[in-house]
């Protein structure tokens, strides 16, 4: 019987471990929403995947600030904290964690891509390489 509330209790802990914590202030868009939004003027779209990842395919203008790199800061510290940011990342993950840091920096208007480029790719969606 232990052994069984213990198994159930570990499932829900790694469920609840998946779920993307929103950040207030952080608009999460479908694929549709975000691509009408990428045609605004003044967005300045971030993907926040590593390099590597970044040159199999990313988003057209899409500019790569890793959000794994030590200089993260650094390099959004270029970004106007006035106008949109659009960012996104593999699945998720990564652009829910630069959005969340974007917002402690004082970016105002964060936009972040529902599921990432998977979801992206899911769609037939444009990439560029």
């Amino acid at each position: 019987m232990k052994l069984r509330i213990l198994s159930v209790l570990v499932v829900l802990m790694s469920l609840t471990s998946c779920i993307k914590k929103q950040v207030e202030g952080v608009q999460v868009l479908d694929i549709a929403t975000y691509e009408k939004q990428l045609k605004q003027p003044e967005v300045q779209l971030i993907d926040v995947r590593t390099p590597e990842e970044f040159s199999q395919g990313h988003l057209e203008n899409a500019k790569n600030i890793n959000i794994m790199a030590e200089d993260f800061d650094d390099q959004v510290a270029s970004l106007n904290k006035t106008k949109p940011v659009m960012v996104y990342c593999k699945s998720g993950g990564r652009s829910a964690r630069a959005s969340e840091r974007l917002k402690e920096l004082g970016f105002t208007k964060i936009i972040d891509l529902e599921g990432g480029i998977t979801n992206w790719n899911s769609e037939n969606k444009l990439i560029v390489k």
